[in-house]
């Protein structure tokens, strides 16, 4: 009994000092000696292989991966490698539990504490910009940094999301999300774009609790633009798209009035479409989610004079837009911002969102149509670029 006693003072002391267990990495049960990942090695082929699980720095975190959204941009690099960055392992939607994590990590990016089996998600590596921090009013976006699942290949190899494991290297944002379930946790990225997007939106000063709200596209970008508009009390949003159970989606998540473009012949005629869904008014703020270059030059018809457009569907060269800048810009003293990606604070405000919308009832989780396990990458890809769902995931079992 002594000698036990003794051996645990001699434990806390080395604890103490730093020269005990502790300065070892901590771990959770048994950690496998490799990890499956999916290397996207060509165009449109994932191949599933086998990495060595690297040992764990002082300022490193294991992560056993649970799930990952498949982004329209894994769809563009899936297919056309725009980035050049081919071989690589894709996935930055993803959210994971902690097994191991070196002994400098204490909190995570907000502060909070952080301990093994922990629920986290990444949102960017540092580049030792200091405007990029937690705080940072001039907002900075992700632009300035990498992101997991956008990285080149390395000796690491376990960069992204659509693998067993993820090694999140020191120098990089990690946020604690254990008190959101799974789906919640999946959709965080996407939703972080739009918080950003709002935030933006926010700075012209038109958009309000009264404002009449266009949001064209319906796609999971644009019907969670929706779902956020409405957690902020906004309850006149009228939603464009050409497909109508996502128009019907649409009024789930906020939308109070839809207008399917199939309907209506010409412009003239789809802007009178969606005046008569204001009852007979334009729209004060429009949100363009799309991607198109024809829906871009449209979106100004929707608008009235003196009202407002956040553009936010061109994460890529998407093409050239057409606009008269007499009738469109000038004429109706529009203003307009950019959106693009977000920054490490809209991360912190959508786990707020994604609170909130639960709360009040917006079914969130129905975006995720399709789950795939990591062996059908491929067919998880295909299924995307074919549109036959919204959010589509790779879940792992």
């Amino acid at each position: 009994m002594d000698m036990n006693i003794e051996a645990i003072v001699k434990q806390v002391l080395a604890e103490m000092q730093g020269t005990g267990s502790s300065a070892a990495p901590k771990q959770a049960g048994a950690i496998p000696k490799t990890s499956k990942a999916a290397m996207l090695t060509a165009l449109e082929k994932y191949e599933i292989k086998e990495f060595a699980i690297p040992e764990i720095g002082d300022d490193d975190i294991l992560v056993k991966v649970e799930g990952c959204g498949v982004c329209g941009t894994d769809a563009h690099e899936f297919k056309r490698d725009p980035f050049g960055l081919i071989p690589l392992v894709l996935g930055h939607e993803g959210t994971g539990e902690i097994v191991k994590m070196g002994k400098n990590v204490k909190k995570d990016s907000a502060g909070k504490p952080l301990a093994l089996g922990d629920k986290v998600v990444t949102c960017m590596i540092f580049k030792d910009d200091p405007e990029i921090t937690m705080f940072d009013l001039n907002k900075q976006n992700v632009g300035g940094a990498d992101v997991y699942g956008l990285l080149p290949d390395d000796d690491i190899h376990l960069n992204g999301w659509f693998a067993e494991y993820l090694v999140i290297r020191g120098g990089s944002s990690v946020f604690n999300v254990s008190d959101l379930d799974l789906d919640s946790r999946i959709l965080i990225e996407p939703c972080a774009v739009l918080i950003h997007a709002v935030e933006r939106a926010k700075t012209t000063g038109i958009l309000r609790f009264n404002s009449r709200v266009a949001v064209q596209g319906c796609g999971p970008i644009g019907l969670i633009c929706i779902a956020i508009l409405k957690t902020m009390g906004i309850q006149n949003i009228v939603a464009i798209d050409g497909e109508q159970k996502r128009l019907d989606f649409a009024k789930e998540l906020g939308a109070s009035a839809t207008v399917n473009f199939k309907d209506h012949k010409g412009i003239e005629e789809l802007a009178n479409g969606v005046k008569n869904a204001f009852g007979g008014y334009l729209a004060d703020f429009a949100f363009q989610c799309t991607g198109s270059p024809v829906a871009h030059s449209n979106i100004y018809k929707f608008i009235r004079n003196g009202g407002g457009l956040c553009e936010l569907g061109f994460f890529i060269n998407g093409g050239d837009a057409t606009i008269n800048p007499h009738f469109d810009i000038c004429s109706k003293e529009i203003t307009t911002v950019g959106s693009w990606v977000y920054t490490l604070r809209d991360y912190a405000t959508t786990f707020d969102f994604l609170k909130s919308a639960k709360a009040i009832g917006l079914p969130l989780e129905k975006l995720i149509t399709h789950k795939f396990p990591l062996s059908q990458i491929n067919e998880a890809h295909i299924t995307n670029l074919k549109m036959e769902g919204l959010k589509i995931a790779i879940v792992n079992e």
